[in-house]
């Protein structure tokens, strides 16, 4: 995938990491997904369209609220993970791209989208999210980011991402609400949006999973500048990090109702 205004237009595939995406990016706490939960969304009752759904993290992590769901991707790896992983679940995925959703009108209570709306045509996509959902139903954007200014080891591994990317456009996040485009108000009026603190648990291991299992590293780069990147940032943590540590991070949800 190659988008100009992400990572200089710099090249990148998310199934080159589906493994450890699997693997390491399952993190958000359940304060994450209680926010959604508090909202009367994606519970009993609903369907839900879930769109960029990666490895399934959202559906598989709510599912037990009973919700029925279907998750999108553009990335056929990440969708193959998205199986093994809600294997005994009923949940629907598809290898779609946001742009190509075909769904009928009026499918959907919910449509939910993660880590992701930032790689959307929001242009195309706006107005197919109001026809897919049923009047008076959500639009839920969700996101969690570590914090570098707040946090040393956060921030010692994002410059090491930069030393070997440094067209990647991930760095230097702070606490903010996220920026919905104009396009949106066309269909939908805000309902509201808030912005939390969170710290989440690492052990060293976990931690350059994590960063490996990024944009700028596990979905960009070659696997020797892959490999070349974790034997150096394996031996950052060992000089900077204990065995098991917080970052910091923040959350931020805004939802969204159909006009």
């Amino acid at each position: 995938m190659r988008i100009v205004h992400i990572d200089g237009g710099k090249f990148f595939d998310w199934g080159k990491t589906s493994a450890d995406y699997a693997k390491f990016r399952d993190i958000y706490p359940e304060e994450f997904y209680q926010k959604i939960i508090q909202r009367g969304l994606c519970t009993y009752g609903q369907t839900v369209l879930d769109v960029g759904t990666g490895t399934g993290v959202l559906p598989r992590n709510l599912y037990r609220y009973g919700a029925k769901w279907v998750g999108t991707d553009i990335s056929e790896n990440q969708i193959f993970q998205a199986k093994r992983l809600s294997e005994g679940m009923n949940i629907e995925y598809h290898a779609l791209s946001a742009e190509s959703l075909k769904f009928p009108d009026n499918s959907f209570d919910v449509i939910t989208a993660c880590q992701c709306f930032w790689y959307f045509n929001h242009e195309q996509v706006a107005p197919d999210f109001y026809r897919m959902l049923k009047p008076n139903g959500r639009l839920l954007f969700l996101y969690m980011s570590w914090l570098p200014f707040e946090d040393t080891i956060a921030q010692a591994s994002e410059k090491l991402v930069l030393k070997y990317n440094p067209q990647w456009s991930g760095k230097g996040e702070t606490v903010h609400p996220i920026q919905i485009p104009d396009v949106y108000n066309q269909y939908f009026e805000l309902v509201s949006h808030e912005e939390y603190p969170l710290d989440i648990v690492f052990t060293r291991e976990s931690w350059n999973g994590r960063i490996k299992a990024c944009r700028g590293i596990g979905a960009s780069l070659s696997e020797p500048e892959i490999s070349a990147w974790e034997k150096e940032h394996r031996e950052l943590l060992a000089n900077i990090a204990p065995d098991s540590f917080t970052i910091a991070h923040y959350g931020a949800i805004t939802e969204l109702k159909k006009r």
